[in-house]
């Protein structure tokens, strides 16, 4: 009996915790599966770059770049393809960032978003010092009403890092990115 109490137990802890998923640490050849994408594959003229390095045990990407509006133009990203299937459980996303004190944004792309610029988008900002993001999936909104209103987990096929929608000088490190 008590053997299948703290199995029980055992089991709604886990439920009500939740499994976290690494998507990405930037230690394995991450220059594989990370692409940068600018406006100009559009006709805009954006331009910038992704970087990896490696600085007191900790690997991340840093993203950097000019973001211009010119010729209907306004982005850079690094994009990383979901290489596994989510959990329909799945909430939030956790993300460490560091950066100029400007806000940036996280694209998912799903089974759904069938255009190129259709994707969910969730604002956060990196500030100058490694901080920790925790991002909901409510919180995305839908770039147009022909998506559905609402992420489902187990449809997610993307996930970008983006400067995006005004003028600026972009400059961003990412560490790890969990799926939770």
């Amino acid at each position: 009996m008590f053997r299948f109490i703290i199995i029980l137990y055992l089991f709604f802890i886990k439920q009500s915790i939740g499994e976290e998923v690494l998507f990405e640490n930037f230690v394995n050849n991450p220059q594989e599966k990370w692409e940068f994408i600018s406006d100009q594959v559009m006709g805009g003229v954006s331009d910038g770059k992704v970087e990896y390095f490696k600085e007191n045990d900790i690997s991340y990407a840093r993203m950097t770049g000019i973001v211009s509006l010119e010729n209907n133009g306004g982005f850079i990203q690094i994009r990383k393809k979901m290489d596994f299937s989510l959990s329909k459980e799945v909430k939030s996303i956790k993300i460490q960032v560091r950066g100029n004190n400007q806000e940036y944004y996280i694209h998912i792309r799903t089974s759904g978003t069938i255009l190129p610029w259709q994707y969910y988008q969730a604002p956060f900002i990196a500030t100058d010092k490694w901080k920790t993001q925790d991002i909901k999936l409510l919180e995305f909104k839908r770039s147009g009403i022909m998506l559905a209103k609402k992420i489902n987990p187990k449809n997610i096929k993307s996930i970008a890092i983006v400067a995006y929608g005004k003028e600026h000088e972009a400059f961003i490190d990412v560490n790890n990115i969990i799926i939770y």
